[in-house]
Order: structure tokens, then C-alpha cells, then sequence
């Protein structure tokens, strides 16, 4: 893997928020807008993190799985890729890469334990059958970076000690991922502005300390917002809004 985020193919394929937030043609014709094309891939990550907790992986291939899926979509329709299969098959092909190799059978045996609805009754050779589908659609780079590691790295700069304060966010990162923000901003912005909410929230004045940084500082407030506006508006997502969106895709009767 590569070991500097500046010369990877993660940095080379970061994308502007308009390419991003696009629904594909074939999505569109059948209905699907793009509140509910969000709300899929929200959904879907939802599921990998769900599926991750019983085949027990780290955060991180949570993390990769999740990256992988939401860039798959920014390729190909999901009227083409089937998100109850690509979420699973990003989990499976993210734990190879990050190490952590997960057999396809405990993967197919939790997801028909998780789901009674016959829709997700995927089998090994569909997994497998996706997973190359997967690769092609990534060109093959499956190498990703996380907040995660620069996140410990800043709070420490920053000479913060306080557990509450390091806690809120790691759980602000790990929410950074039922977003696109991974797609869009280098890791370490991401976790500046985690820094940043977490820092208001607990009333911890670093303003000092981000000015000695010489980031732009705009930047960061933006993302922040995002993520607030998230918290604002998708914490909760309801069944029939995610039911009524996978309707219209209409994939295995």
C-alpha cells in the first residue's frame, strides 16, 4: 500500500461535490431522486457496519468497505450494482485489504440471519461474481486512507487529554462516513473539522492552536457543516422512506 496520501491513487481520485452528488440515467428513469440515492448508500453503510459487528473487523475495513461502495456509485448505477450485494461484497473485498480476510460463507450466513427479506438471500458465487465486478469498477486501486490515524496524531499536537474530547471525535469520523465526505477531502481536513465540532461541543478553546496550523480554515468550517447538517437532517433514517426508494429499483422479485 501506498505510504504517503499525496502520491496514492486515493489523492489522484478525489472529486468535486457536483460529480458526486449525481444519480446515474438508469436510476433516474426509474424514479430514483437524489434525496433517495443518499439515502440508499446511507442505508447501506448502515448495513456493512451492522455486518462488520458479527464478523468482527476493525473500524478501519468498516471504514474501506464503506469508501469502496460510495465510489463504485460514482461509476456505476444502482440499477446495474445492486447495493444489498455491492455493501457486503465491499466488506468482503475491504477486509483483503486491509488484512483482515473474512470468508464469503460467514459473510452469506450473517446476511440471511440479519435479513428474513429474500431480497439479500445472496449466495457465495454472488459475492464472488461481484466482487470482480467491484474491482473493475474501483480500475483495481483499493488503496484508501482514513481520518483515523491523523486524527490521534492532531489531538496530540494539540496537546488535548481529555477523553470525552477524543471520544466525540472519533464517533464525529466514524459518522463522516455516511457521507461523501471521504471522497471529497484529503483524511486530514476531515479530521480537523471533528476537531473543530468536538472542540465547541466541549468548550475546548484551540483556536490558537488551528492558527498556527496555516490550513484554511474556511475549508474546514465548510465540512463542518456538512457533517452538522448531516446530524440536522439523516440521524435517523426511517424504514419506509429506504423501503419506498428500494421500490423503485425493483431488482430480484
Amino acid at each position: 500500500m501506498a505510504a504517503n496520501f499525496w502520491t496514492s491513487s486515493h489523492f489522484e481520485q478525489l472529486l468535486d461535490p457536483e460529480v458526486v452528488d449525481v444519480v446515474h440515467q438508469q436510476d433516474k428513469d426509474k424514479g430514483i431522486t437524489l434525496e433517495e440515492f443518499k439515502l440508499i448508500k446511507m442505508h447501506m453503510t448502515n448495513c456493512i457496519q451492522k455486518l462488520a459487528q458479527f464478523v468482527k473487523v476493525r473500524q478501519r475495513v468498516v471504514a474501506t468497505a464503506v469508501a469502496y461502495m460510495r465510489r463504485v456509485y460514482t461509476r456505476k448505477s444502482m440499477s446495474e450494482y445492486d447495493p444489498r450485494l455491492v455493501a457486503p461484497t465491499c466488506l468482503y473485498l475491504a477486509s483483503k485489504a486491509e488484512e483482515s480476510t473474512v470468508q464469503a460463507r460467514l459473510l452469506v450466513f450473517y446476511i440471511k440471519k440479519l435479513n428474513s427479506d429474500e431480497k439479500y438471500r445472496y449466495e457465495i458465487k454472488d459475492i464472488l461474481e461481484m466482487e470482480m465486478k467491484i474491482l473493475e469498477a474501483l480500475n483495481y486501486y483499493l488503496v484508501v486512507f482514513h481520518p483515523y490515524r491523523t486524527l490521534a496524531q492532531l489531538l496530540q499536537d494539540a496537546g488535548i487529554n481529555d477523553m470525552n474530547m477524543t471520544q466525540l471525535s472519533w464517533g464525529l469520523v466514524n459518522d463522516t462516513y455516511k457521507m461523501d465526505l471521504v471522497l471529497i477531502h484529503p483524511p486530514y481536513l476531515i479530521a480537523l473539522a471533528c476537531m473543530y465540532i468536538a472542540s465547541v461541543y466541549r468548550e475546548k478553546d484551540i483556536t490558537t492552536w488551528f492558527e498556527e496550523l496555516r490550513v484554511d480554515m474556511n475549508v474546514v468550517k465548510n465540512i463542518s457543516m456538512e457533517v452538522l447538517d448531516f446530524y440536522e437532517n439523516y440521524k435517523t433514517i426511517s424504514e419506509e422512506r429506504v423501503n419506498a426508494a428500494f421500490s423503485k429499483l425493483a431488482f430480484k422479485p
